[in-house]
């Protein structure tokens, strides 16, 4: 059973731990095109640490060799990855996560933890029950909302509609997301309209 378990948790492993901060990290990719999505929960498990996906890229390993544009003569994009296998080994997909929260004493607390993740820690993406479980409290909006990212906006309208789907009442979610939003950000009608938008069924 516990063979089986580490297994799961293998099959949801995404990258690896690059940089570290006290209110993000980076994580590299084990795969090309893998990273999650924008806006999904992740989590580090030493120490379990888990946060929302802020930004994805896919750049050269060595910046000294810039991507050069190699499709001229393909008839699909899928020609240009066939034709140029090298591509894989050459390139490389990172993600950076905002932290939402860290378990202490085996209690999700959703604020920043005391120190964080450690470089080389696995990144895993988070399973249904994990977002549910997790998003049953929203204080890590605030903490999305003031993450200084440029598109912060985008990045909570995006973890609400994917936490959205983790519920089995997705609608009282969103209604309850929305409220939150709506005190969080009462001295800001153009930013709380904007992401409401972006949340609205």
């Amino acid at each position: 059973m516990i063979q089986s378990s580490a297994n799961g948790l293998m099959e949801r492993r995404v990258g690896e731990v690059v940089e570290s901060t006290s209110t993000s990290f980076m994580a590299q990719c084990y795969q090309l095109e893998s990273a999650p999505a924008l806006g999904a929960l992740v989590r580090t498990d030493s120490p379990d640490i888990y946060g929302v996906v802020g930004s994805v890229t896919t750049e050269p390993l060595d910046s000294a060799r810039p991507v050069l544009a190699r499709g001229e003569d393909a008839a699909t994009e899928e020609d240009v990855i066939r034709d140029n296998p090298q591509l894989a080994r050459l390139l490389t997909s990172r993600f950076e996560v905002f932290i939402a929260g860290h378990v202490e004493d085996g209690v999700t607390r959703q604020y920043l933890p005391p120190r964080p993740p450690r470089v080389h820690s696995f990144v895993y993406a988070c399973n249904i029950g994990e977002i549910s479980a997790f998003t049953e409290r929203l204080d890590l909006l605030r903490l999305l909302l003031n993450s200084g990212a440029s598109h912060s906006d985008e990045i909570v309208g995006a973890c609400i509609r994917q936490a959205a789907q983790s519920h089995d009442q997705p609608s009282d979610f969103l209604a309850n997301a929305c409220r939150i939003l709506a005190v969080e950000l009462s001295a800001d009608v153009a930013r709380l309209n904007s992401i409401l938008r972006r949340v609205a069924p």
